[in-house]
């Protein structure tokens, strides 16, 4: 297993102890010291398996203001237009469902982007993410299970799955 830097391990520390202050939402000292001393427990176990890229990718300004962006405005407009599109099909029996699994193709390189990528199409209504596979020319795929699989390539089916999605991810960590 792989040691994990020390920007690592920092960049661990600093995101657990965010977490915690969000969670308890408490400047005390006692709550403080209880988070310093949970954080660092919790990064000296986890740095190695947490971070395996750039630790301070999201410090650099464009790809921070990319992720407030992603994650204020356009994953929620996604998350809309999915709910109200399984909403309907679910009030409206006359709609089609068509399940199926998908294998759509992804520009993404990097494992966090994957990951994401991954998370956000999963948590739209109609949509389970199954699997991210690498072909041999290093070509991620997404094996998607989908609630209305449409006729088309995998390219046009794989952009009305995506949507805008990839391309706010590929800013964010590519």
């Amino acid at each position: 297993m792989k040691k994990a830097s020390f920007g690592a391990w920092l960049a661990t520390f600093l995101l657990c102890l965010g977490f915690w202050m969000l969670v308890t939402l408490s400047t005390a000292p006692d709550m403080l010291i209880a988070g310093v001393i949970v954080s660092l427990l919790a990064s000296l176990f986890a740095a190695r398996f947490f971070i395996h890229e750039s630790p301070f990718h999201l410090l650099n300004p464009k790809h921070l203001f990319s992720l407030l962006g992603y994650t204020l405005l356009v994953f929620p407009v996604e998350l809309l237009k999915a709910n109200w599109d399984v909403a309907r099909r679910a009030l409206s029996p006359a709609l089609p469902i068509n399940p199926g699994i998908v294998k759509v193709p992804s520009e993404m390189k990097s494992e966090y982007g994957q990951a994401m990528l991954a998370n956000s199409i999963t948590l739209t209504p109609g949509t389970i993410t199954l699997d991210v596979a690498e072909d041999e020319q290093g070509k991620a795929w997404y094996y998607i299970h989908w609630i209305d699989v449409a006729e088309g390539t995998a390219e046009e089916q794989g952009e009305t799955i995506k949507g805008t999605l990839e391309k706010w991810v590929g800013r964010i960590f590519e």
